[in-house]
């Protein structure tokens, strides 16, 4: 049992109608033939878009020639207040320039490394976790945005400003929907942009955190005095073509893209995985016997076999970033249609994962089939759950390794059972349920211990 795709809104011409309908729910706005669409255009008097489904128009996009693909200034509109020129948003000369200083801090190497926090982080989310019936997203956004801080700060969440950023980003999600008037009106530079006061708020109040914390660790590295950890690498490598560190500043945008990523879209992923295990008891079971069986041996991770599958059905059914936008820089043609410059190209893993041509029985559950040539196949055509090509999500490798860690750990701490209220899925910042993901907790026997 998963939940049904949402509500499809196919038929409403009304732009005002569709554009309010974004606001509230980007998933349930769009029409269902997108599940069985190579493309499809959309004009409205604000933007001209093409939903590229096609295999090969994302292999062009992404892989083939990302630079005539930039993201699109749209979103960097719309994420601005918080995420400020960082490395989530930049193109071109200046992207290139923040990946060669933050891609060796994820180097394989690394997460051996990360390894020690993730599993203390995993402890304290065992521990905070209570027996009965639960809405289990704000324990998955508490498990990651602690991992985040352990890992990037050498900080648990419990320390004050660790806790104060995530309770403010809590907030900030509230206040944010995924499509706003600064993504959608082509405004010049010179307006002011349309942000809610709420929006401006909270954002300002998490990039004030960010700063504090940032300073605090400038100084400990201008002391000798600073972890090894990831914000150590990251503000102390040099860009081997200019030389130049991250500034100050920069490193603010950079921590909230960090936090951004990193927490919000392995909280979404660990949320859904845990539902879908209640929903699969032959799958959770097969999981918890491999967590009762982890040591904080690292390479006792490989064992994770099933839990590595279901995790990765899990971002195939429910990537946490549903969407992505880019635009052309010239003219394209795309399945004999003209693309105008700048025009916005929607690459939809929510789509391009459940694409009925493209995937056997693509709305059922089935973590066996990363075991099969058919769904290996797939994957290879229709599986970007990190995006793909050169903007591949530079934490891809730490987001699986925590997803796999506390999957397997919790489910080993307790028995899920789904309620009779079944999660809907709406885009938010991230994909989460509508109106939660409820889960009912029972320890198993014995209850595993936090070690």
């Amino acid at each position: 049992m998963i939940p049904p795709k949402p509500r499809s809104t196919e038929g409403r011409s009304n732009v005002l109608r569709l554009a309010k309908a974004f606001r509230s729910d980007l998933l349930s706005a769009l029409p269902a033939r997108l599940y069985r669409a190579w493309m499809a255009e959309y004009r409205s008097p604000l933007i001209h878009s093409f939903v590229c489904n096609d295999p090969a128009l994302v292999r062009l996009i992404l892989r083939e020639r990302p630079d005539d693909f930039p993201k699109s200034n749209r979103l960097r509109e719309g994420l601005a207040p918080l995420l400020g020129n960082s490395v989530f948003v930049t193109n071109g000369a200046e992207w290139a320039h923040q990946r060669r200083i933050i891609d060796p801090a994820f180097e394989g190497g690394r997460l051996r490394e990360v390894f020690p926090a993730l599993w203390s982080a995993t402890d304290a989310a065992i521990a905070r976790l209570e027996p009965g019936e639960t809405d289990i997203e704000p324990a998955t956004s508490h498990a990651a945005a602690d991992a985040i801080f352990r890992t990037l700060f050498s900080l648990p969440i419990e320390h004050q400003i660790a806790d104060s950023v995530f309770r403010a980003f809590r907030a900030h999600q509230e206040a944010q929907p995924i499509v706003n008037p600064a993504a959608l009106l082509p405004l010049p530079p010179w307006v002011p942009r349309l942000h809610s006061r709420k929006t401006r708020a909270t954002a300002a109040e998490i990039r004030g955190l960010i700063e504090a914390l940032v300073a605090k660790r400038l100084d400990a590295i201008r002391n000798g005095t600073a972890p090894d950890d990831l914000a150590n690498k990251i503000m102390t490598t040099p860009d081997p073509e200019t030389g130049r560190c991250f500034s100050g500043p920069e490193m603010v945008d950079q921590v909230a893209i960090f936090f951004l990523a990193g927490h919000e879209t392995s909280a979404s992923a660990l949320a859904w995985a845990l539902w879908l295990l209640a929903a699969h008891p032959d799958w959770q079971e097969r999981v918890a016997t491999e967590g009762a069986a982890l040591t904080r041996d690292f390479s006792a991770i490989n064992r994770l076999r099933a839990t590595r599958a279901v995790f990765r059905e899990t971002l195939r059914l429910y990537p946490p970033v549903p969407m992505m936008v880019r635009q052309p820089r010239q003219q394209e043609t795309f399945r004999g249609r003209n693309v105008p410059k700048n025009a916005q190209l929607v690459l939809s893993p929510w789509h391009l994962h459940r694409h009925e041509r493209l995937w056997e029985r693509p709305d059922e559950f089935d973590p066996g089939r990363w075991d099969s040539e058919a769904g290996k196949a797939s994957a290879s055509k229709a599986y970007i759950p990190f995006s793909a090509g050169q903007r591949v999500c530079p934490g891809a490798g730490f987001a699986m390794l925590e997803g796999v860690l506390m999957l397997s750990r919790i489910t080993a701490a307790y028995h899920l059972t789904p309620t009779d209220q079944t999660p809907v899925p709406v885009a938010r910042l991230t994909v989460r349920g509508r109106n939660g993901i409820m889960l009912r907790l029972t320890p198993r026997a014995p209850k595993q211990r936090p070690a």
